[in-house]
């Protein structure tokens, strides 16, 4: 059987008129050169100066400044928990659900306590007691009298009646060794009669 002829590869040539030009690199001048340059540096020095500060840094800055706060409420005895050292914190659900049920034993408690309104003075006044672990009172302090100290005498005697309150929830009770709870006295601000919980951020 006769062997099929090979053919020869196929090459195509493409005319030196027809092919696709190469374009030439972009000259680019000196002076152009420099002033590129400059506009990208400016673009450069302008991000750097609106750059904010990374989440790490705004985080350390939050604890310097919670930390300074912490402090200075513990000089002045103010601080809302009493907290044992190398322990978590306790969960704000908790705290939050703790102190509600301590207002509203408190409103419960000032139903039986006999309160003359035309006795209250007209300047800022605070207390501040705090709670054992059990429940039992461990302090009351007058912050600052001002001209209220009916108003005073009526609250700790509604503190007094309303003893004592529930034990501390266990993750509380492993964080903290007592609870404060600072009452403002604010003649002319409104909101009735009775105990009420402010935002925390608020001054007394």
């Amino acid at each position: 059987m006769p062997s099929t002829p090979q053919l020869p590869p196929r090459v195509i040539t493409v005319p030196e008129s027809q092919a696709a030009p190469v374009p030439d690199k972009p000259q680019w001048f000196t002076a152009e050169k420099n002033d590129m340059k400059h506009f990208l540096d400016d673009l450069d020095a302008e991000a750097k100066a609106a750059a904010r500060p990374s989440l790490a840094q705004r985080a350390l800055a939050m604890a310097r400044e919670q930390s300074r706060q912490q402090t200075r409420q513990d000089q002045e005895g103010t601080a809302m928990l009493e907290r044992r050292p190398n322990t978590a914190p306790p969960e704000p659900f908790s705290l939050d659900f703790y102190v509600d049920g301590v207002v509203k034993r408190l409103n419960r408690s000032a139903a039986f306590v006999r309160n003359d309104p035309r006795s209250r003075g007209v300047h800022l006044a605070s207390v501040q007691f705090r709670i054992n672990p059990d429940g039992s009172l461990k302090s009351f302090k007058v912050l600052n009298a001002g001209d209220q100290q009916e108003e005073i005498a009526f609250i700790k005697s509604v503190v007094e009646r309303a003893i004592p309150f529930a034990a501390f929830p266990p993750d509380i009770a492993r964080a903290a060794r007592s609870l404060g709870v600072t009452i403002c006295i604010a003649p002319g601000a409104g909101g009735g009669f009775g105990f009420s919980r402010m935002a925390d951020d608020r001054p007394c």
